[in-house]
């Protein structure tokens, strides 16, 4: 049988986080987001989806 693909999620940064508190800094570094508008894609899965809830004010979902 073929293992099913994983489901895949892009987060991009569109506000800094510059001001804000230091574990929502650590947040978007830990998801990979070093530069305004910077784009990475991550397996859908609750721990991702529980980073991103965190910094929803900071970051934008696209459709992957």
């Amino acid at each position: 049988m073929a293992k099913a693909k994983a489901k895949k999620i892009k987060v991009q940064l569109v506000k800094s986080p510059i001001g804000y508190a230091k574990d929502q800094k650590a947040t978007v570094v830990a998801l990979g987001l070093g530069r305004m508008n910077s784009i990475v894609e991550h397996d859908d899965n609750e721990c991702i989806r529980g980073m991103i809830r965190k910094v929803t004010h900071l970051v934008k979902v696209l459709d992957a």
